[in-house]
């Protein structure tokens, strides 16, 4: 099974830059996007519903252009679910979920705080509501794929600039601490202990150090000069992790601000 990740920063707008064109050729099985920034009933038209392919989209309620989430099955899921029950977040389109038998596929988008201290303060609440829920995922028996735009980077290598982005959205130690201590691997940064049982960075099972970088910003010529971030994961049940076989970041051709991530896993 082949899944893709990929914060589109608007479907539209990725769609007009040959996203679905590129799609068309990667055989995958599962897509994952976040930032969709569409309404569902804007996406009506067959270029946002290729032949082949389910699709459930989940937008934000009041805001137009904003935020959302969408997935691209080839399989039917056995049911969709966008609803975590708590409207704050619910509200903002960041959360959809596709089952099949014993597998949920997520996509998820968890907020950003680097437009001010009142968002920050929105993505703290939603980092210590989600924590009980992504536990009970993972000691439920199902076995998960966490896909999404996370906004929080792990560790040294997976920013460019680390020492200048300490006090940055996305990079604070409580951050960085809230990922990592659900993080069952050695790829974080020290600060807490991994979990003897715990999710796993999909990418971090096969390149556990190697710099990665799924972001980069549009100021300067960051792409160019390949100062990015890496904040787009898929985290996975242990009961996955013989299953990844191999993972690649594809930031050419560009769709977005941020690349796509492919994963596949053994049947």
């Amino acid at each position: 099974m082949r899944i893709i990740s990929f914060n589109a920063n608007g479907i539209r707008s990725a769609a007009e830059k040959g996203f679905f064109r590129w799609l068309a050729r990667q055989d995958a099985d599962v897509v994952c996007l976040q930032e969709i920034k569409a309404q569902e009933e804007q996406l009506a038209e067959r270029a946002f519903r290729p032949r082949g392919w389910h699709v459930g989209f989940r937008g934000a309620r009041h805001k137009k252009g904003y935020s959302g989430v969408t997935i691209y099955s080839r399989l039917k899921p056995d049911s969709w679910h966008d609803s975590l029950g708590w409207a704050p977040f619910d509200d903002e389109g960041r959360y959809i979920e596709a089952r099949f038998g014993n597998l949920s596929v997520v996509s998820f988008y968890i907020p950003s705080g680097s437009s001010g201290d009142l968002r920050q303060g929105f993505k703290f609440e939603v980092m210590a509501w989600l924590k009980p829920i992504l536990d009970e995922w993972l000691a439920s028996g199902r076995d998960y794929v966490l896909c999404g735009d996370w906004n929080i980077v792990r560790a040294r290598h997976d920013i460019k600039n680390w020492t200048s982005n300490q006090k940055n959205s996305g990079c604070t130690p409580p951050e960085r601490a809230w990922l990592n201590a659900m993080i069952g691997d050695a790829s974080g940064d020290g600060l807490v202990e991994p979990p003897a049982t715990g999710w796993l960075d999909a990418l971090r099972v096969l390149r556990p150090d190697a710099p990665e970088y799924t972001w980069w910003s549009n100021r300067g010529a960051a792409r160019a000069n390949n100062v990015g971030w890496r904040i787009d994961y898929q985290f996975i049940t242990p009961s996955l992790r013989d299953r990844v076989a191999a993972c690649a970041v594809h930031p050419e051709p560009r769709f977005s601000d941020h690349a796509p991530l492919v994963v596949d896993y053994r049947a």
